[in-house]
């Protein structure tokens, strides 16, 4: 029983006011509101014992007393925060979901008639594979690494459907703790911010490389290099496919290859998160161009996947994760142990978005008309980007080089801000971003863009002032 009597205590101790209601609950437990009530229940047992009145107090005693408050994440209380905000100017530059110009979610054409197709075909809702649905893995793999690709026609690379891309990359980070125990995961400074909890929660180890040069606002390419090349000999190397998040800085092509070289010197295996083939560029095959580079060289190497934004299937939680082995055989068995490992922590994915991805790439009426509106999205994005730079550097004159934002690529940009002025810009203005200094440039609109670079001018160029 979690139930303890206190009994006999004197109801003149409990006026005292040298006794209050947290000395009882440091006795066991929090004290039922009838303590403090009069006649609300029959908690108090009154008897005659000399001449005063005893009471017997039922305290509660919680098994979960021990668990503290968690922080709120550090991305998703961003918007919680932002919704809790009553200001009428407030801002949510903190969403990683894509907006309209009226800043509202939107749901592809395409999405509604791969939707409308499900529906008129009369699909049921049967458990999938525990490695999802088979044209879904199959179309996501081609998408990737090409349908002409050799990797594919070889049967080389293991597709196993998961759970958007955080669900695909806690699943890869389970085969690394399993089949490579010890082996280091290394990641950028910064990255998204969910990595990190990912390979903790999964038990490997990992450790940062250099990515973000704060006096350039630009890629530390040495820095990066370096630290690979110093990395344990065989550690998996975690790449941003495309778009780095938070940073919005991809190396050119020709970094891309020295990265390689050095990857394939030290027998490293590369890593590649890809949440925004398709969104960053408008083109589904630059986007990838990073990962088929890798490919090409015959390095065995793992992909997470995510259409959570280039179809904008936030919801739908539907990704995959990709490993390219060197041959068929030993991708045979890699996707057997992957779905040994799916299997007790969901048993099998999600149908609903697996379908529409399938349907939309399967047609190609309905795939021409999803590249079409990733390059509306992409376009969009490029044009507050732009906006954004002709703004900032027309009004500015203390000399400040804008020219970062334009060399970013994709949803976000790095301002470089610190946590003190983001807390800022949030605290006095409404502003709401990742402590980070990330602004989503989806969260922008033609309206609300001069009101925020009128901010964030002042901010970046006189901190203090404000």
């Amino acid at each position: 029983m979690a139930s303890t009597m206190l009994s006999l205590v004197s109801a003149s101790a409990l006026a005292s006011p040298s006794l209050t209601l947290q000395d009882y609950r440091a006795l066991g437990g929090s004290v039922h509101a009838a303590v403090l009530g009069k006649k609300k229940s029959n908690s108090f047992m009154k008897t005659k014992s000399r001449g005063r009145i005893n009471m017997a107090i039922a305290v509660d005693v919680s098994r979960f007393e021990g668990i503290t408050m968690a922080p709120p994440d550090p991305i998703l209380g961003v918007s919680e925060a932002f919704r809790a905000d009553t200001h009428e100017m407030k801002l949510n530059l903190g969403v990683g979901a894509y907006r309209t110009e009226e800043l509202q979610p939107y749901v592809l054409n395409v999405v509604k008639k791969a939707e409308n197709l499900m529906l008129e075909r009369g699909e049921n809702k049967e458990y999938l594979p525990i490695e999802g649905l088979a044209a879904f893995n199959r179309v996501t793999a081609e998408l990737l690494f090409g349908a002409d690709n050799p990797v594919i026609k070889q049967q080389r690379v293991a597709t196993v459907q998961g759970l958007s891309g955080t669900g695909s990359l806690r699943l890869a980070a389970a085969l690394i703790e399993r089949y490579f125990p010890g082996a280091k995961v290394i990641i950028s400074s910064p990255t998204w911010g969910n990595h990190k909890n990912i390979f903790n929660d999964a038990r490997v180890p990992w450790s940062e490389y250099r990515y973000y040069d704060p006096k350039t606002v630009g890629l530390d390419f040495d820095g990066m290099i370096s630290d690979i090349k110093a990395a344990p000999e065989g550690s998996f190397v975690l790449l941003h496919g495309c778009a780095h998040n938070p940073t919005g800085i991809d190396p050119t092509p020709e970094q891309w290859a020295t990265i390689a070289d050095v990857i394939q010197e030290k027998k490293h295996i590369p890593f590649f998160d890809v949440a925004y083939q398709g969104f960053a560029s408008g083109s589904l095959d630059e986007d990838a161009s990073s990962v088929r580079l890798f490919a090409a060289r015959g390095m065995e190497l793992l992909v997470a996947q995510s259409y959570s934004k280039n179809l904008g299937l936030y919801a739908e939680r539907i990704g995959a994760i990709n490993i390219l082995c060197s041959s068929a055989d030993a991708a045979t068995r890699v996707k057997s142990q992957l779905k040994r490992l799916a299997r007790p922590m969901y048993s099998n994915p999600p149908v609903h978005g697996a379908r529409i991805v399938a349907n939309i790439v399967g047609s190609p009426p309905l795939f021409n008309e999803w590249k079409e509106e990733m390059e509306m999205m992409a376009g969009r994005i490029k044009s507050v980007r732009q906006k954004l730079f002709d703004s900032l550097s027309g009004k500015d004159n203390s000399g400040k080089d804008w020219s970062f934002i334009l060399k970013q690529i994709g949803m976000f940009s790095f301002t470089g801000l610190n946590t003190a002025q983001s807390d800022n810009m949030t605290n006095k203005w409404h502003v709401y971003m990742t402590k980070d200094g990330r602004i989503s440039l989806a969260g922008l609109s033609s309206a609300k863009l001069e009101e925020t670079i009128g901010i964030l001018r002042l901010l970046l160029v006189d901190p203090v002032g404000l």
